[in-house]
């Protein structure tokens, strides 16, 4: 067992190895309608269950998935010490960089996008890259408690087709919150009924988190099949 696994990173996150360049692919059986890079949220790495679920569900549906990791969460698995997420400047360096090697290896549609801060970073560089869409799972519209400082500005005036999956209750982008923020036409909101921040519900709502999974994943793949 390595250090990651035995002091921060659980044993069932770690089952898919990423290969020597540090990213996770799922592919599609047959051939791919759209690859999608996924990033993972602050606080979860790339092969969290979220992510994982989330990447299979998409590859079923034909889109292929590519996942990494931000620096600060390869360092943790390296020695299973938690560390914040690194500076903006850092995060938004590494999806560059990502980016630019994926594009290279792929024909066809290439979207960004990921959970909650991962999908975050994505959306500030949609643009600038000329990524074909952005995908956000959980978009952080504000932090934990403080809907009254959005980080919202640059979506005003995204240009790049974008979706966002946001459960109706989460706790960093509720439902009445968003509805009072200014946002482009380019974005798409698919709201699921009593969500929270991972998209699950609650149990009186009739809905469960896997029936919610997905729908997410099939909005996805049907908005990245365009």
């Amino acid at each position: 067992m390595s250090k990651g696994q035995s002091a921060g990173i659980d044993r069932d996150q770690c089952a898919q190895p990423a290969g020597q360049d540090g990213l996770l692919w799922n592919r599609p059986a047959a051939a791919a309608q759209a690859t999608l890079i996924l990033a993972h949220g602050a606080g979860a790495p790339m092969d969290s269950e979220f992510m994982t679920q989330m990447a299979k569900l998409l590859a079923v549906r034909g889109v292929a998935v590519l996942r990494f990791e931000f620096d600060y969460m390869a360092a943790r698995r390296l020695d299973g010490k938690k560390r914040p997420p690194n500076p903006q400047v850092k995060l938004l360096e590494k999806w560059r960089g990502v980016y630019t090697q994926v594009r290279q290896q792929v024909a066809g549609p290439l979207a960004i996008g990921g959970k909650s801060m991962g999908g975050r970073m994505a959306s500030v560089l949609a643009d600038e890259l000329g990524a074909d869409a952005l995908v956000c799972l959980g978009y952080p519209f504000y932090a934990a408690g403080k809907p009254d400082k959005p980080r919202v500005a640059h979506l005003a005036d995204l240009h790049t087709p974008t979706l966002i999956v946001q459960g109706e209750r989460d706790a960093l982008g509720d439902r009445q919150t968003v509805a009072g923020y200014r946002l482009s036409s380019a974005i798409t909101l698919h709201w699921l009924a009593s969500g929270d921040h991972d998209l699950k519900p609650l149990k009186r709502s009739g809905f469960s988190h896997e029936q919610h999974m997905q729908v997410a994943a099939d909005s996805v793949a049907g908005f990245l099949s365009r």
